[in-house]
């Protein structure tokens, strides 16, 4: 979508259903050195029937500016004043713009005025955003993690992060970041042999040559990110929920833990998160929780057929450890009992078609923490056999689930960097008190291809398709084409849902359809 240029901005000035006047003087500063630059676009987020999330970043300090119009041409719109960015914040700038029309393709556009000279204005960047429909409307909306992680960066002799841009020409009404957004404990280098004996070529920065431990490092690796012009170009199109996992800390993090990692000067991985959550709610465009502006999860209303639940499995859970526990205790939690309650009234009270949970971590995938004696475990699964240790906050799940007669609910997940699909079956389960359902994994958008993993068979999981590096292979970089992302459509006329994997390339390699119950 191109930009209008600066004499049709000026002009369309004179046509706005202005919420807030914009000054007479008002002008573009034709001088790109003295006024404010926004390095890593815009982006929109958390969008429900009549508001959005707008955030972007300026480069120095200066005032958010966003218009908004229904039409491409703004030929009317309405343009709502904007925070401060200011250093304390690293020039991130976020908004929850309201009262916008329900169900309507809208489109947004971000500027900045200078703090310092207030005649000095940005360049406007142009976004565009779908609110939720208020009557039964086909949905489309993707999902996928792990986003430049094992040392694959950003190529440009490869065009950068390329699945970002066949992901957009899907036009998905919006986009689940299942977490792993960054990886802010792995390094980018300049350059990484591949097996083929040719390198890949990253673009490196100061702040993702080590791990990151100060708040200015944390910040650094998500401009990282936005400096591929795919990543950039999807977020002006595409509203993103983002969640996180471990990677924008630190790999396999619990909160009480204090860590050995010899790259860090910093042990306390209480204090590391703490950094990494003030970075990670700075740069996405997240609606705050009055009660806890740093809660991380929540529910995004999509219209009458969909509800999506985005969890946290990280913030709350216990050590990581055997995972053996015979009963539920604080030792074994897992998204801790506050949030459980939570999800738990959510879906008890939802109406619509369709509940997703997205998960940052699929349910019955082993993953180890220790993956050298494989004695200790990262997520809830620890094996065959009944529900132990931190399974046995999902088995309640589950068992609440089946005797409230919640039906059609479908887990989504990324994490464990290949594309599968899993049908949960209580005739094959250790653990039998719940309606079967379906789960599906996708990712990585842009990092190392690994497995497959172990199934755990406590819940009966059943592996419908997956796709995974050949057998003694492992860490293949983006470049092999093995990178995965999920799509859902949900029809309105039958309310039917189809789930398909997709790689990189635009190739669709499974499908499922799913019918309510």
């Amino acid at each position: 979508m191109s930009n209008p240029s600066r004499r049709q901005f000026v002009k369309q000035l004179g046509y706005a259903a202005a919420a807030v006047t914009v000054p007479t003087w008002f002008y573009i500063q034709r001088s790109p050195s003295m006024r404010p630059l926004m390095p890593s676009g815009l982006s929109s987020g958390d969008v429900i029937s009549d508001r959005a999330m707008i955030w972007a970043r300026a480069d120095r300090p200066s005032r958010m500016w966003i218009d908004w119009s229904t039409t491409e041409s703004f030929a009317r719109f309405k343009t709502v004043q904007g925070p401060a960015a200011l250093t304390e914040f690293d020039f991130t700038t976020k908004m929850d713009i309201t009262d916008l029309p329900v169900g309507q393709e809208i489109f947004y556009r971000v500027r900045y005025q200078s703090l310092e000279d207030l005649k000095l204005w940005s360049e406007p960047v142009v976004g565009r955003l779908r609110t939720a429909p208020g009557t039964l409307r086909n949905i489309r909306f993707q999902w996928g993690g792990d986003t430049c992680g094992q040392g694959w960066g950003i190529n440009p002799e490869l065009g950068g992060m390329k699945i970002y841009s066949t992901m957009a020409q899907r036009n998905p009404d919006f986009f689940i970041h299942s977490g792993d957004t960054i990886y802010a404990d792995g390094p980018i280098q300049a350059e990484v042999k591949l097996p083929n004996g040719k390198l890949w070529k990253n673009i490196v920065t100061e702040e993702k040559s080590k791990v990151a431990e100060t708040l200015a490092e944390f910040r650094g690796n998500y401009r990282y990110n936005y400096l591929d012009e795919n990543l950039r170009n999807f977020n002006a199109k595409v509203p993103i929920l983002y969640q996180w996992d471990d990677h924008e800390v630190l790999n396999n993090w619990y909160p009480e833990e204090i860590h050995t990692d010899n790259r860090y000067t910093e042990k306390n991985v209480a204090l590391l998160a703490a950094r990494a959550k003030r970075a990670f709610l700075e740069y996405n465009p997240i609606r705050s929780n009055g009660d806890d502006p740093e809660r991380i999860y929540r529910k995004i209303p999509y219209g009458p057929m969909l509800d999506v639940f985005m969890i946290d499995m990280r913030s709350y859970r216990a050590a990581n450890g055997p995972n053996k526990q015979t009963k539920a205790g604080a030792d074994t939690a897992f998204l801790g009992r506050q949030q459980i309650q939570w999800l738990k009234e959510g879906l008890l009270a939802s109406k619509a078609t369709w509940k997703i949970i997205a998960s940052d971590m699929p349910l019955g995938l082993i993953v180890y923490d220790d993956y050298v004696n494989r004695s200790t475990f990262e997520n809830g699964a620890n094996g065959n056999g009944p529900a132990l240790g931190r399974e046995l906050e999902t088995a309640d799940l589950l068992r609440f689930m089946l005797h409230n007669e919640i039906k059609n609910v479908v887990w989504l997940t990324a994490d464990v960097h290949y594309c599968a699909a899993h049908y949960y079956d209580p005739a094959k389960a250790q653990f039998k008190e719940f309606s079967p359902f379906y789960e599906f994994v996708a990712g990585p958008l842009n990092s190392g291809t690994f497995g497959p993993g172990e199934m755990d068979n406590t819940f009966g999981p059943q592996v419908l398709f997956q796709k995974a590096p050949p057998a003694g292979q492992s860490n293949l970089s983006p470049a092999a084409g093995m990178q995965f992302f999920g799509e859902v459509n949900i029809d309105a006329g039958s309310q039917e849902m189809k789930v398909a994997l997709w790689d990189n390339a635009g190739v669709k390699l499974f499908e499922k359809t799913i019918s309510t119950t």
